[in-house]
């Protein structure tokens, strides 16, 4: 007797082993997703509307900036802006006293195309042979050879 309830509980336990190794986990029901957080999206700023003006008179057509960039120089109270259009091509603007002060093209305000991105920064050349190279932290201004730093801070 001792033998036989030995054998049916190995028969028994055998028995469960080998049923629940063959139960599967329960199926999904419905679209279940998990959740993947992602980046919070940033909706693109506008570039100031007198960049816009000036961009239409110098490229003859309209564009759309958005800004890639804006710093101010507080040694000068000057804002700087890198926008990019639709086509992602790249434009610097200056303005001494930034948004809040009059735009004078060529007086207070400065505008220039063919704005190139490169070591960390924008790099950007008048016609009269000055450059401009801006980053998050700084402006650097050479002016008939001579270069001028500035810190910048973004604004």
């Amino acid at each position: 007797m001792v033998i036989a309830t030995v054998l049916l509980s190995i028969i028994g336990m055998s028995a469960g082993l080998v049923l629940g190794s063959r139960h599967e986990a329960p199926q999904r029901t419905g679209e279940q997703t998990s959740y993947v957080p992602t980046e919070p999206t940033v909706s693109p700023v506008r570039c100031p509307p007198e960049m816009h003006d000036t961009a239409r008179r110098v490229l003859g057509h309209a564009v759309e900036l958005r800004q890639v960039l804006r710093v101010r120089v507080e040694q000068t109270g000057t804002s700087v802006w890198i926008c990019a259009d639709e086509g992602g091509s790249l434009y610097y603007q200056a303005n001494r006293g930034g948004e809040e002060k009059k735009w004078i093209e060529g007086e207070t305000a400065l505008f220039l195309d063919g704005v190139v991105e490169r070591d960390g920064g924008y790099f950007a050349k008048a016609h009269d042979g000055n450059t401009f190279f801006v980053t998050e932290s700084r402006l650097e201004v050479v002016r008939k050879g001579q270069m001028t730093p500035y810190d910048v801070a973004p604004e």
